[in-house]
């Protein structure tokens, strides 16, 4: 999740791109570069590290200049340094991008075979290679484009330049943001709108396979295939606080609607569902080390231990290998039984959380060997590790963390499948079958977030109690934690997940009118037992929140309050579940006023124990 600038028009550009990445540095924070065009050929400038290096590089090396791009990177492929920085070039042509290029590997073999050399290990460059070679064949720019593009399979948000049409920028998206401003005789092009807001208010949001070219003196929008088509231009009236948010209040919510992206990126360019098989990043697990494990044992904190326990019943249940799930602060006291034929696993979202990097070290002193599931590239825990897989949930600002937790499921369930196959407990039709269903899931959370609403209806009116009891079962038993913690840490209101089977065991004392219970009732193969649960907290007069299956008529009939997700392979569930517990919390507190985004007493990463 990158950000991209660009401006072409009569004032000088180096200010203009700046002042848009800055506004844009909450999508991407470990590079930054521009690229101008002076008169005579293209100077490009990058750092590595935050927005401030670069302009300290400007400092030293003005770029001056009418038309130019610039970028923040969040790196996906390539360690982030200066080499690795965007903007890439090949020839006369410079590109920035979002995104990412799933066939990368083939592109950089083929055109490595024509002699063409590569500066950086990034999929971008392969892109600017591609036009260039267009360019070589006697096309224009906007004609290169559109070829080099017919090559490339994935994602991509993209704005060129070239010294041999300096008066222009073309930009094109299939699957990631971008958005045109138009000005007094001038041309923005962004990935968000906060970059251009301080220039322009009007705007084009241009569609999936969309292609533009910006002069200046206007724009024209085209398909892929060069049919011309009309993009409305929308007058945008936002605060620059609230165009930071993408029009959101807060940023959590702005993140809880991100999260179909999120889990669609993280998938991306790692399932075939021709062979019915996973890739991980760049490297294996081999079967014999995978069927002499003793256990597996995952480490982590907070979201990413509640994670950790749904990662526990898909590892089990699809590979069949014994899992162990410790807090990472409680690891290291209790003198745990680790060696060469343990694989622990940590998981965080920062990368930087103190007690997991204690827990690992523990680990390897031990001989084991360590695989990391993380969001930041480069950071602490994935330079420890012996293997990582990144998820691609972007930078995460609230923290209250919601986007980063459902990508850390979809890469369990992914590692769980690859397990699977590796160890021979799945055959390629199963599996295929499975993760068929998972790609489904970023449409079913757009479908449950269109009802949002509802839980808004249902958190007015009990945003005034004291206490929340969140009950679930098997797979959703970590989600009932989940949904408890996240009403904690934004609305200060007490409230405790629990297993439904163990209310008899001491928390139905607890139960009586003045209790709301958020039941998890979907339709699986413990529906009856968690109904049976739910009947109990009735019986003791508890109000009931259900959140339940589409069409389970059964449950609409004995609770007024009811949220339902759309039916789904029950394994999967998890992913859906959390969805409306995410909004009811964040509605909660915003009817309390609280403050979301940065809730009292709590740091989006713990770096200290």
């Amino acid at each position: 999740m990158c950000g991209i600038v660009g401006y072409v028009g009569q004032e000088e550009c180096t200010p203009i791109l700046i002042d848009g990445l800055k506004h844009l540095e909450y999508r991407g924070y470990d590079s930054a570069g521009l690229a101008v065009y002076n008169g005579t050929q293209i100077d490009i400038l990058r750092a590595e590290g935050k927005l401030t290096n670069l302009e300290a590089a400007l400092s030293e090396r003005p770029l001056p200049g009418s038309l130019g791009i610039g970028h923040t990177r969040w790196a996906t492929h390539g360690a982030p340094s200066e080499q690795n920085a965007h903007p890439h070039k090949a020839g006369p042509v410079v590109v920035v991008h979002n995104g990412i290029i799933e066939n990368h590997l083939t592109l950089r073999q083929e055109l490595t075979a024509e002699g063409r050399r590569f500066q950086s290990e990034t999929d971008t460059e392969i892109i600017s290679h591609l036009i260039h070679r267009e360019l070589d064949r006697g096309a224009d720019l906007t004609t290169a484009v559109r070829g080099a593009l017919s090559s490339v399979e994935g994602s991509y948000a993209i704005a060129v330049v070239s010294e041999t049409e300096p008066d222009k920028i073309v930009v094109a998206r299939h699957m990631s943001p971008l958005v045109l401003g138009l000005g007094e005789q001038a041309g923005f092009v962004a990935s968000d709108v906060p970059a251009i807001l301080n220039h322009t208010r009007n705007m084009i949001f241009l569609d999936d396979g969309d292609l533009a070219v910006l002069t200046g003196a206007d724009v024209q929008v085209m398909r892929l295939d060069g049919s011309l088509v009309e993009r409305p231009v929308k007058r945008i009236d936002w605060s620059p606080a609230m165009a930071e948010k993408g029009g959101y209040k807060h940023f959590m919510l702005k993140e809880i609607h991100e999260q179909p992206r999120a889990i669609a990126d993280t998938l991306r360019g790692r399932i075939s569902l021709e062979r019915g098989e996973v890739s991980l990043d760049g490297f294996e697990l081999e079967k014999d080390y995978l069927d002499g494990l003793e256990r597996i044992v995952i480490v982590a904190c907070g979201t990413s231990w509640h994670a950790a326990l749904v990662g526990k019943f898909w590892i089990e249940r699809q590979a069949r290998i014994a899992v162990e799930i410790d807090l990472a602060s409680e690891f290291r006291y209790r003198n745990p039984i680790i060696n060469e034929r343990v694989l622990v696993v940590a998981i965080s979202q920062s990368g930087e959380t103190a007690d997991t990097l204690a827990a690992m070290q523990i680990a390897k002193e031990n001989g084991a060997r360590i695989l990391s599931i993380c969001n930041v590239v480069e950071s602490s825990i994935p330079r420890m590790s012996d293997y990582v897989i990144y998820t691609h949930a972007g930078p995460e600002v609230g923290v209250a963390s919601t986007k980063a937790f459902v990508t850390q499921l979809a890469v369990l369930y992914l590692f769980a499948i690859y397990c699977a196959r590796v160890r021979e407990q799945l055959d390629s039709r199963k599996a295929a079958h499975k993760l068929l269903e998972l790609i489904r899931i970023p449409a079913l959370i757009e479908d449950i977030l269109k009802n949002e609403e509802q839980v808004k209806i249902i958190a007015e009116r009990y945003h005034q109690v004291s206490d929340f009891l969140y009950i679930g079962r098997w797979i959703n038993y970590p989600i009932a934690l989940e949904g408890a913690l996240k009403l904690k840490e934004i609305s200060y209101i007490h409230a405790e997940g629990y297993p439904a089977g163990e209310m008899k065991h001491g928390p139905i004392a607890l139960i009586d009118e003045k209790l709301p219970v958020v039941a998890i009732v979907t339709r699986n193969r413990i529906h009856d037992k968690i109904l049976s649960n739910m009947e109990e907290a009735q019986a003791r007069r508890a109000t009931i929140i259900a959140l339940a299956s589409e069409g389970d008529e059964e449950i609409q009939n004995r609770v007024r309050d009811v949220v339902t997700i759309p039916l789904v392979e029950e394994e999967l569930e998890p992913l859906l579940t959390v969805i409306p517990l995410q909004l009811l919390a964040y509605y909660v507190a915003d009817f309390k006023g609280t403050d979301i985004d940065q809730p009292r007493n709590l740091a989006k990463s713990v770096t200290v124990e």
